[in-house]
């Protein structure tokens, strides 16, 4: 029988856009069998502010210290929501996108061209972006099974435009340690981006040859960069 390690953090796992906490089942799997406690927290994608009090509202929850960890814009929620929060030890970043105080995803999004195969983002009219199927094969998860893909597709949340456009209050990794996996054959969020935001935060960082959904194409990658933040 393992013996389950009371000192340890409780992980919690926001996702980004065009998903829910069971993107990261893979992920959370591992980690429970690392003997983790792990929360996978629901974001409404309804407004960057809407998500910041949604996550703080999970964080306040725990008793334990925490870990946040953030995938995608994932990373930029866990980056306004840790600000002051006491019991967070450290950031951990997945492919994220990290604005400093007083800038917007879009900003950082933005930063670089869009990769050739990254698909063109346009909200509807209730001010909502979609991703397609053609998307998420072609640019988020090219790695992943055509089944994988297609379930993504049908399962997405999509994301107001209020999340790109509000900017960060008070930015959490300048005052606690992070860890950044870098994404290197990502085509939505440029992995030079990545490297930037990475290295202006100190991270710790590891570089994988993966696409922007490790989540499922290489969850023990992720898994085992969350063990060591969880470790330190």
């Amino acid at each position: 029988m393992p013996t389950t390690r009371n000192t340890s953090p409780t992980i919690i796992l926001v996702h980004g856009a065009w998903a829910d906490g069971s993107s990261w089942h893979e992920v959370a799997t591992l980690l429970m069998r690392m003997d983790y406690r792990v929360v996978a927290a629901q974001l409404p994608l309804s407004s960057f502010r809407d998500d910041v009090e949604a996550l703080r509202q999970w964080i306040r929850r725990q008793s334990d210290p925490v870990v946040l960890v953030g995938h995608s814009y994932g990373g930029a929620v866990i980056t306004a929501a840790a600000a002051g929060e006491p019991n967070v030890k450290s950031l951990v970043y997945v492919a994220a996108i990290v604005p400093d105080t007083g800038e917007t995803v879009g900003q950082v999004f933005t930063r670089m061209p869009p990769h050739a195969m990254a698909p063109t983002l346009q909200p509807d009219s209730n001010g909502y972006i979609w991703m397609s199927e053609e998307g998420f094969r072609a640019a988020v998860a090219p790695n992943v099974s055509s089944e994988d893909a297609t379930w993504m597709t049908a399962t997405q949340k999509p994301i107001s435009v209020k999340c790109l456009s509000e900017p960060v209050e008070h930015a959490g990794w300048r005052e606690l340690p992070s860890w950044f996996l870098i994404a290197e054959e990502d085509r939505m969020v440029s992995p030079d981006t990545q490297r930037f935001t990475a290295s202006r935060m100190r991270s710790v960082v590891v570089s994988r040859a993966v696409d922007h959904h490790p989540l499922a194409s290489d969850p023990r990658a992720v898994s085992d960069l969350i063990d060591q933040a969880a470790r330190a």
